[in-house]
This record gives C-alpha cells, structure tokens and sequence, in this order.
C-alpha cells in the first residue's frame, strides 16, 4: 500500500478535510430540500458593508449582516418570501445576481436542528424562586443555595436514590478557589432569561447576541409550553450564583455566560449556524451546544461549508490562537442511533459528550459512539421525585427537572471553565488530552452489557458508551495547573483502499492498510489524537451495516453500530468521517484492519448486501512524546498520566530494538 503523506500546513487542511468531504454527502442525506427567505450574498472585490447594504436596498432586500465578519460575503433577507418553501425563488436571486456588485447569490437551504432532551419540555410544576435579591449568608465551604441539596451531580450524597460520590467532584476545585472566574461560556440555544436573579449577575451581554431576531437581546420566545426554556436551563448549570438564597449553584459560579439565540426558527440555516459559532472568538472561550440533527437514528447529517469555516477558525484563531473550545451533546437517539452519524459530536474540533444517570448507567436514551471523549450527568430513575438536573428556569423559577444529553453537555462546559481558570493558557487541544487523562470510570457501567470497559494499547481505559469516563473537576484543574501544552500537532494521510468491495449477510469484509504514519516526514505521527477513517459504501439496508476498526497496537473500535430504523437504500455515506478517540496516545505505525459487517436481523429473513467504494485512513497526532515535560508529581498524582508515560517508554525501547 503506497502511504500517502500531506504538508502539515493545517489551516489550511483543516477546511480540505471535512469541507470537501462532508458537503458532497450531506445535501444527500435530506428527504426534500426546504428553502428559506435568506441568501448568501458574495461581493466582487472587497465591497464592505455600506456597498452590501445598498445592493440590499436597491433589489428590496434587508440586510443582516456579514458572514463572519467577511468583507465579501453578506446575509440578506426577503420578507415577501416564505421562510420554508419547497422551491427556489429563482426570479429573487436572478435580481440579486443582475446588480454589477454581486458576483454569487444563492438562496439558503433549510434543515432540522433539534434541541437534546430526553422528553419534550411541556409544563412542568416549577418550584418559584425568590425573585427579590437575597441578602448574601456568610460564605461556608458548602454552597447556602436552597437546591443545592438536590443538586446530586455537584455531591452526590445517595440522594433521589444515587450512588455516592458519583459526581464531578467539583467542590475539590472549588476548595482550591477555582470557581472559572474570567472565562465565558456561549449557550447557542433558544436564548437565555439573563433576567434570572440566579444568571442576570454572570450574563455576559457584550458577547451574546440574537441571531433569530438580528438584535443583541437573546431572551427567550414566550410559547404556552414553555418550550423554549432549554438555553436558560443550560445556562444555570454552568453559572447560576452562589450563595444568593435562589435556586442552586452553577459548576463554575465564578464563570459567565453568553447567549446566542438562534435555535428557535423553523428551519436552520448554514448562515445563521456559521456566524453563531463565529460569534465573537477573543470574548468567548467555550460554545455549549446541546442540539444537533434529528435524533431519529435514520439521519445523517452534520455542518455545512460555513459552519466548518466558523469552527476551524474558532480553534485555530480564537482565544488568542490558543483555540475555542466546542462542547456538543453526543444525542438522544437511544441504542438505535449513533453519534458517529452526526457530523457535529463526531467531529474532531468538538469534545462530544455523553451522560449517565445518579447510579452509574446509561441513560435509556443515549447514544453510542466511537467519537464519544467523556461523560457527565443527566438524570435518575423517573419514578424518584428530583432525580432530574436542578438549574435555573424561565421567568425567575427553577426545575429539577432538566435531562438528557441536553444537561450533560452544560455541566462539561462548566468544568472546562473551571480548567480554563486554573490555566488560561491551555489550547483546545489540552482540554481534550486533559479530559482522557484525568476522567474517571467510577462506577459508570452499561446495564445492558453491550459495551464493557476496554484498555487500549497506551493503558488508557475507555468505553463506547462513556468515552474515558465522567469528567472529575478537581482532578482536571489540579493537573491543568502544572500543564505544559502539548507539541504540535500533524495529520498524516495513511493510505486509501479504492474498488469495488462487495460484502453481505454472513460474508463479511476484511481491508488492511499498513502505514509508516508518515516515518521521516515532516509529519510524522507517532502518538495519536484522533484518527478518521473516511469511507464511500452503499447497501441495500444501511442500517444494518456496522464497522469495526482495529489498531496495529491491538485496540478495535466499532466505528459504526446496526441501526435498525436506517431503511436508506441508495445515498449510503459518501466520504463520511468515521471518528475514533479510543487509540488516544497509542503508536499509530503498523497494519489497520477495517472490518464491514452486515448486521440483519434474522426476523426479516432476507440477505442484505453492499458494496464499499473507498477508505482513507487519516491519523492525527503528535511526533513528540505529549507528556514529557509534565513535572514528575504530575505523574505520581494522576494514575493515568503514570501508565501513559510508561507505555510510551515501552514504544521508544521498541523502537530503538527495531
């Protein structure tokens, strides 16, 4: 097999990799194409703003606004078009396109994104807080707020019928005086109440903005049902104030909080996606997102051309070069969906998060994958009053009611918070080799026992559900604070299988690329991050199609479970990146071995077959040893950090006996 090596100029790659791949396949995977009433503008020539805004006027456009923060390309909208129409308003973009100053017009493509809860939120009995500011109590080592009792996933005391001390382990960081005091977190939501007595002290204003509306108040929508609760929710979790006699505590009170409201419109669109998460990059540190693609484990979807733009720029550019850090809800499509589908948690530039329940298990409504980095918490047994999230809720009251991926995701953030106060120098690639090292398994465990913990060949314990385990904030911001960051990062193209290869029910396939990862290169791999593995395959049932890869140090993934909703017969994946975290820091050098199985379930009876048309390996790593220059009570203090380093010890006297 001829390894193919690429430059490591990567901001530049860094758009070839998912731009090209992903948008060839996504526009696919949609059932019928809805329109919407904006357009992306692009101008001749470094136009700017006055001149957008007077091609907007002269057509009977509204302007919106720059694509993040472009000279040349510009948001317009027409309000004598519908916002979801089925087909094109051609006569509309012919007269964009008529003005000498427009070089390409198009109208924007609609599609679902949808906010992760386990249950719809209808109204729920809200306890009502007390809207008049408290007078603040002495300060004690244990937070005075009222729920913080019931706040079992901050100090799980067996309450609500839990496990005890399986929480974050958050009051071992704030004992140090680490509340995330100078760092913000963005909520792209449905808008947050910064009108909360719990919030309205630690909102952010300057960095919040309303991309439903284009102003810069992103209070939340009145509906009936109190629908659009799910931003404020999130946003208590990681800042509701301490000791001020409402409600409960955030992970990090000492942090702020962003709102960036643009969830609620009927169809989401690449404009407003991109320049949400493009939103203001030197005065954000953290985006939350708890949304994604419909979770009806059939769907295949993730960012488009802009949105992948406004990310890459966000961890190349962002916080001063050190890099934005994405946090996403790995989804609530239960055991017959995968996160890998979802091209937003299974992205290498996120930090997917999956939850657990106050006793340990998977939630019934989780989602597996490969991509998966950790866990945090979401709910308890339904049957146990309370044993949902406590946080802030619309109009000055608060839930204990909040779940699913949608609160595991808040709680993530505000524990990067934390970790960002400890070190405010750490990249968004130290937050994740942070997450691996210092996130615990404790008594996390699959009650179904489709997936147990595995070892990989670096001795890191991880599982397909949990990733590396629950986040632990006081051992995240103990390590963060002795942190040297890692070395630079490289991406080596590690060989492509082409042809035709048929596979089907009972006759599976086995390809293999063996690679150097790049050896004597000035991208040579010899410690990995994340590794990629992007394929074209169709089947006669996509569902039942499952992908398992294997490392040359041992460790095998299931990059790809049976998805038995998933009855697509023609669209297949195209190209689509396949992610795995689980060879973290493992020798990447060696055979890969892809195994494609057909998984039919033996009621229908009938043979499935497929064929796969192309697989690239993409390695993503370091060439240096990552830990190397960590001081030595770093390593006595932290298990993991020990077991690593010794492992890599093992690769190098290896190495040097080849």
């Amino acid at each position: 097999m001829k390894i193919l090596a690429i430059s490591p100029l990567w901001r530049m790659t860094d758009v070839w990799l998912l731009l090209v791949f992903l948008n060839c396949h996504i526009l696919r995977s949609l059932c019928k194409e809805v329109v919407t009433n904006s357009w992306l503008v692009t101008l001749h020539g470094d136009g700017g703003e006055e001149i957008a805004k007077r091609v907007a006027k002269n057509t009977g456009f509204s302007y919106i606004g720059p694509v993040l923060n472009s000279k040349t390309d510009f948001h317009f909208v027409h309000h004598a078009v519908h916002n979801a129409r089925m087909r094109r308003s051609v006569p509309h973009t012919r007269l964009l396109k008529s003005d000498p100053m427009v070089r390409f017009a198009v109208q924007q493509t609609g599609f679902p994104r949808l906010k992760r809860g386990y249950k719809p939120l209808k109204p729920l009995s809200h306890a009502k807080s007390n809207k008049a500011k408290a007078a603040a109590p002495p300060k004690t080592s244990v937070p005075t707020d009222p729920l913080y009792p019931k706040q079992w996933y901050l100090n799980n005391t067996a309450q609500a019928g839990g496990k005890l001390k399986l929480d974050l382990n958050v009051e071992a960081a704030w004992a140090l005086g680490i509340t995330g005091k100078g760092v913000t977190t963005a909520i792209m939501d449905d808008g947050i109440d910064y009108m909360h007595p719990d919030l309205y002290e630690n909102f952010n204003a300057e960095a919040s903005y309303d991309f439903s509306s284009n102003d810069p108040y992103p209070y939340p929508r009145y509906t009936d049902d109190w629908f659009n609760s799910h931003g404020t929710r999130c946003a208590g979790e990681i800042a509701a104030k301490r000791d001020n006699g409402v409600g409960g505590v955030g992970v990090a009170y000492g942090s702020r909080v962003a709102g960036l409201r643009m969830l609620d419109q009927p169809y989401m669109t690449d404009l407003i996606e991109a320049n949400s998460m493009g939103h203001e990059p030197q005065k954000i540190d953290i985006y939350s997102a708890s949304w994604g693609p419909t979770d009806d484990g059939k769907t295949v979807d993730g960012p488009r051309n802009l949105t992948m733009k406004a990310i890459v720029y966000g961890v190349n550019e962002g916080r001063q070069g050190k890099g934005n850090i994405y946090v996403w809800a790995s989804g609530d499509g239960g055991p017959d969906d995968d996160c890998n589908c979802d091209g937003y948690a299974a992205s290498m530039w996120t930090v997917s998060i999956n939850s657990a329940t106050n006793d340990g298990q998977t939630a019934g409504y989780d989602e597996s994958c490969s991509s998966t980095l950790a866990s945090t918490f979401s709910n308890g047994k339904s049957s146990i009053y309370d044993a949902g999230v406590a946080t802030t809720d619309l109009y000055g009251n608060v839930t204990t009611k909040h779940s699913g991926t949608s609160a595991a995701a808040p709680e993530a953030a505000g524990v990067f918070a934390l970790a960002l106060e400890a070190n405010p120098d750490l990249t968004w690639r130290d937050i994740q080799h942070l997450t691996v090292l210092t996130s615990k398994r404790n008594s996390l465990f699959d009650p179904e026992g489709r997936f147990l913990w595995m070892v990989n060949g670096a001795g890191l314990e991880f599982n397909h559900l949990f990733g590396y385990g629950v986040l632990d904030a006081g051992s995240i911001v103990d390590l963060a604070g002795k942190w040297k960051s890692v070395p630079e990062r490289f991406h080596c193209s590690s060989g492509t299988v082409q042809g035709k290869h048929k596979f089907k029910t009972n006759e599976p396939l086995l390809l293999i690329i063996d690679t150097d990862a790049c050896q004597d290169k000035d991208n040579e791999i010899n410690y990995l991050e994340h590794v990629q593995a992007f394929i074209t395959i169709n089947a006669s049932r996509r569902g039942d199609v499952t992908m398992y890869l294997t490392s040359p140090m041992g460790t095998k993934t299931m990059i790809l479970s049976r998805r038995p909703r998933d009855d697509d017969s023609t669209s297949g994946f195209i190209k689509w990146p396949f992610m795995t975290t689980h060879m973290w820091a493992e020798n990447p050098q060696g055979p890969w071995r892809l195994e494609v199985v057909m998984e039919t379930a033996p009621v229908t009876g009938l043979e499935q077959e497929g064929n796969l048309f192309e697989w690239t390996l993409m390695l993503h790593g370091v060439r240096d040893a990552p830990y190397a220059k960590l001081p030595v009570d770093a390593v006595t203090n932290h298990e993991k950090l020990g077991v690593v380093k010794r492992a890599h010890e093992r690769f190098i006297a290896r190495s040097a006996r080849v």
